[in-house]
């Protein structure tokens, strides 16, 4: 492959540049010096590096394969944390290479693994930064969905049109549209979260984390920013924002189509959340304390993980579920995607059922749309579940091998594979990463960007380099 469809990488790093701006202007109009030059050196290579690739990109009219748009997101996903990680590594805290890019990383791919033992201890502009590599990381993920659409069944691909025009001319205003919406979701929640008296820095960074599904948070303690119940309840329902797909609020309001089939997984989603509310309500609430159990609810569905200290941690396997089956295909939450599971599901049953009942015609259709889903979607659903498993029994093993405990290393790795935090309510809140052997790190890192790709994607690499005639 000759390039790596450099334009879409460098429209990232300009994006880097003005969050370093952003960190730069913060750092002098607070007074706050310690770490001024790291962002300095940030913004001038991430503005070096997206006017190189913008210049170096490819005039070649040629159609870009699926191949190299894999290996572009791929690139994306190390070259990117790689700058991010300069304000982390030439920081006063004496951090090793190793443990700025794992703290990077965990950020780009919004899973938010951290190598600070005490969050309080670090200024306030490093704190905004690990917020801004999360913002930064979701944006990257629904640019790269869009990016590598051709890979997803017809019925996902159909859940954006209502909104995204796939026309090659269309791509600059279709990209802005995304941008445009992305930050004004996230002024909302920031907005909104200062209107119930969250301190403002702390609003503002934890916008940035629910937007992202991230779960990096400008305090040790998420008791210590959510201090009453009206607090804890908006931000629980401020993370659904990261569960149903990003769109959703734009088609409610502005299309005048309101046909159901284009809110096809967000309906089946509000019926699984509503569920799933019911149940916790009614027969999971044993201590009476359903305002922090809701935020562990909607906190694991979204994929962010973060939940109060007090949380209950023998619920810990049903949150992990819940963290698996994740939310929409195309929000900024990970998990194997709930509709994939629910078909998967509805197909198994309709076979069984049509073997012990061959008389009877069993249509593999959704609720409230008139699409079947078809046998090859289903076979790329059942491949999705077959690649965690195995990238689940991997990192489990070489967690062990590392030291850790069979039942942490477990729990370790689908949070890693699912890009989720660490909390007490996974029973992995004294976890601590800085500790961990350096090659370790190196299986997170790894497995941290493999959660976030598409797991379609790897087995298409797979076949390419793998079984070539």
């Amino acid at each position: 492959m000759k390039y790596f469809k450099l334009f879409y990488l460098s429209v990232f790093f300009g994006i880097v540049s003005i969050l370093a701006f952003f960190n730069i202007t913060y750092s002098y109009y607070l007074n706050l010096y310690l770490n001024l030059n790291t962002y300095i050196y940030t913004f001038i290579v991430s503005i070096f590096l997206a006017i190189l690739f913008y210049y170096a990109k490819s005039n070649d009219e040629k159609k870009i394969t699926i191949y190299e748009k894999i290996l572009t997101i791929i690139f994306g996903y190390f070259l990117l944390p790689l700058v991010i990680s300069i304000p982390f590594y030439f920081s006063i805290y004496n951090l090793t290479f190793v443990n700025a890019f794992f703290e990077s990383i965990s950020g780009f791919t919004s899973t938010g693994f951290t190598i600070f033992d005490n969050i309080n201890h670090i200024d306030q502009s490093l704190i905004l930064w690990r917020s801004a590599s999360q913002w930064v990381g979701g944006l990257y993920f629904l640019f790269s969905i869009i990016l590598l659409i051709d890979i997803f069944d017809h019925s996902f691909k159909k859940s954006l049109t209502n909104f995204l025009s796939f026309n090659k001319s269309e791509t600059f205003k279709q990209a802005l549209k995304i941008f445009l919406f992305y930050l004004l979701i996230t002024l909302s929640i920031f907005i909104i979260l200062s209107l119930f008296d969250i301190r403002l820095f702390n609003s503002l960074n934890l916008a940035m984390t629910i937007i992202s599904s991230g779960g990096f948070l400008p305090s040790n303690n998420l008791s210590n920013i959510l201090v009453n119940n009206s607090q804890i309840i908006i931000t629980s329902i401020l993370l659904l924002t990261s569960f149903f797909s990003i769109f959703l609020i734009y088609n409610l309001i502005f299309t005048k189509n309101h046909n159901l089939n284009f809110f096809n997984e967000d309906i089946h989603l509000l019926f699984y959340f509503l569920s799933l509310l019911i149940i916790f309500f009614v027969f999971l609430n044993f201590e009476n304390n359903f305002s922090e159990l809701f935020l562990s609810l909607t906190s694991s569905i979204s994929n962010a993980g973060f939940s109060l200290n007090n949380s209950s941690n023998n619920l810990s396997f049903i949150f992990l579920i819940l963290v698996i089956i994740g939310g929409s295909f195309f929000s900024t939450s990970s998990g194997i995607r709930f509709l994939k599971i629910y078909s998967l599901f509805k197909y198994s049953i309709n076979e069984i059922l049509s073997y012990s009942r061959p008389k009877n015609i069993y249509i593999n259709k959704h609720l409230f749309s008139k699409d079947s889903f078809k046998r090859d979607e289903i076979y790329k659903y059942f491949l999705s579940v077959i690649v965690f498993m195995i990238s689940l029994l991997i990192l489990t093993f070489l967690l062990t091998l590392s030291g850790i405990e069979f039942e942490s290393s477990f729990k370790l790795s689908i949070l890693t594979i699912m890009n989720t935090v660490n909390s007490s309510m996974f029973g992995l809140g004294d976890f601590s990463f800085y500790d961990l052997h350096f090659m370790t790190k190196y299986y997170l890192i790894f497995f941290m960007i493999v959660g976030r790709l598409e797991l379609l994607t790897l087995l298409i690499i797979c076949k390419k380099f793998l079984f070539k005639n």
